[in-house]
């Protein structure tokens, strides 16, 4: 088996460009910028996952999450699942080799365009008009189409019935998923979705188009080379343009004489809303001047995963694993149906309600997760007949989103970031979304349970899992850390100075300045296509995006061989 990745002590001295992260926006970055004829090394903190190995038993789920706190720090560096506890907000968020797209649900929508009319964004964003461009590279690489078959998934029917007397409607949305046999745009042949519910525990079937599968083979096949295990403390100038302070993780010595310098005329951030943050603060705190808004303008995208439990009505939408567990019927992808509201009058009123499925990893822990809702006796039946057939196959999974007031803060807590958000469970969003949730699950005879961890270590509050801000874009340093192209603010946020550093972006989903009311990923990618085309222009790049066309794909479980199949 040839993977993408080569191992952190292969890695040279200097690049052209060193891109920090491997999600959309670092995805991006690398296909785009090798296509264009530059060294690049892309660094990469989590592990490659090729398709086949994600975890499909409880035991091995376990071990893929990372959980740190104030106080606390469980789990391998390595695992897929970033958890980060708060006080005021608790983060989920993915790790690997692509990114969140590993771990996500995939579904891929385009905000109401009213969120673009938010002053909050530089005006650029609207007026140049090359985010219609972005976002339509981004259809193009990532493929996104409706479930075929939504209206036979039982989980769709019932959210339809759930949702039948309210104002919104049902819809089947878009997903980064392939119903039929394809050929990626990275060039890796993939099968067809097998509908088994386990998107948000990672494809082994290689039919949701992950950044692993899209953009990384392509920049790979274009000469990046692709680094795992790196961990990269903070960036500083040097003669050559930036230096990179990178460890590898799991063997970082206390004395930091392990640490690896790598030189670079560009950096490119995109470790994500945590992780590129982080690296700028840690980066001002060894002395790089950067605006004083860094940190600021944290959102939750008005995000809520929550759950009913006890409808009346069959649900079906817990994963049945690859290949399906004996005597059961898939269940379509991790999202299926859809259920939106919008109002004319008041954006932040309008939300997204997302049925979703979980993982059959997951499945052995359920019984136990709603224990301390006083269901004790449900818990029982479910370990006594399984949560196929017991109460737990009645179980609603939602994934909601909508606005907040993306007042949220990062701060270094230690070496880590962390997010301040004081009184974050009293945003207006959340009373919203209990009561439309409450409401449904109401409408199908069960009960609403906002969060089955409650009385663990989880607490009450909020969680999400689409970070947004913290680099946030502005008109100046004054407003933002970044300017609509992603270059980093040179000044301290009181002198209204466009003034960048040259050479240093931030591209990801750190630089959106509020929150966008749908799942963010295609947002993300279609920023990041735009601000290569403008990176483009500027350096005079030739800037090549249409996919190649492939007479023989790679095999899914083999990534590394487009390599050889240049």
């Amino acid at each position: 088996m040839t993977r993408l990745a080569k191992s952190l002590d292969k890695i040279k001295s200097q690049y052209d460009v060193v891109i920090v992260g491997s999600g959309y926006g670092g995805g991006v970055s690398a296909s785009r910028l090798a296509r264009a004829g530059k060294s690049v090394a892309v660094l990469e903190r989590g592990r490659e996952v090729v398709t086949g190995e994600f975890p499909s038993r409880f035991p091995d789920m376990r071990n893929e999450m990372r959980v740190t706190g104030k106080r606390m720090s469980l789990g391998s560096e390595t695992g897929l699942y970033d958890v980060r506890l708060g006080d005021d907000m608790h983060v989920l968020v993915g790790r690997g080799l692509g990114g969140g797209s590993l771990v996500n649900a995939g579904v891929a929508l385009r905000p109401n365009q009213r969120v673009f009319n938010d002053p909050v964004w530089p005006g650029q964003i609207l007026q140049d008009g090359l985010l219609d461009e972005g976002y339509r590279r981004a259809r193009q690489w990532l493929a996104p189409s409706a479930d075929p078959e939504a209206e036979n998934q039982t989980k769709f029917q019932s959210l339809k019935t759930a949702t039948q007397d309210m104002p919104g409607r049902a819809v089947a949305p878009e997903t980064v998923v392939s119903y039929e046999d394809t050929v990626s745009s990275g060039g890796l042949a993939q099968s067809a979705c097998t509908r088994c519910g386990d998107c948000c525990g990672g494809c082994n079937v290689g039919a949701k188009n992950t950044v692993a599968l899209t953009y990384l083979p392509d920049a790979v096949r274009h000469g990046a080379e692709l680094f795992t295990l790196a961990r990269v403390s903070h960036v500083s100038q040097s003669e050559a343009g930036w230096a990179l302070h990178i460890r590898h993780v799991g063997h970082s010595a206390s004395d930091g004489s392990d640490e690896i310098i790598v030189h670079a005329e560009t950096v490119i951030l995109a470790a994500g809303t945590l992780g590129s943050t982080e690296i700028l603060l840690r980066s001002r705190e060894n002395g790089l001047s950067v605006s004083d808004r860094l940190g600021e303008r944290f959102s939750a995208n008005g995000d809520i995963i929550a759950f009913g439990y006890g409808a009346k009505v069959p649900v079906n939408a817990i994963g049945v694993g690859h290949p399906v567990k004996d005597g059961l019927e898939p269940v379509g992808a991790s999202v299926t149906g859809q259920y939106e509201y919008d109002d004319a009058e008041d954006l932040d009123k309008e939300l997204r309600v997302q049925e979703g499925a979980l993982p059959s990893a997951l499945a052995p822990i359920l019984p136990v997760m709603f224990v301390p809702n006083g269901r004790l006796l449900g818990a029982l039946k479910s370990l006594i007949s399984g949560v196929y057939k017991g109460p737990l196959a009645s179980l609603q999974t939602f994934f909601a989103v909508s606005h907040d007031s993306a007042s949220g803060r990062i701060f270094l807590n230690g070496d880590a970031a962390t997010v301040s958000w004081p009184e974050a469970e009293k945003e207006p969003v959340y009373e919203r979304l209990d009561g439309v949730l409450g409401e449904m699950v109401g409408n199908v005879g069960g009960s609403y349970v906002k969060n089955p961890l409650a009385g663990s270590v989880m607490g009450h509050q909020p969680a999400t899992a689409h970070p947004l801000g913290g680099c946030a874009m502005g008109s100046d340093a004054s407003t933002g850390v970044v300017d609509h192209r992603g270059r980093v603010f040179t000044g301290s946020g009181d002198d209204r100075s466009t003034a960048v550093h040259n050479g240093l972006y931030v591209i990801d989903g750190a630089v959106v300045p509020r929150s966008l009311g749908v799942n963010p990923l295609l947002t993300i990618t279609a920023l990041a296509e735009r601000s290569m085309i403008l990176m483009a222009a500027d350096q005079g790049l030739q800037l090549d995006a249409e996919p190649l066309q492939f007479s023989e794909p790679v095999a899914i479980d083999a990534p590394g061989d487009v390599v050889s199949a240049v």
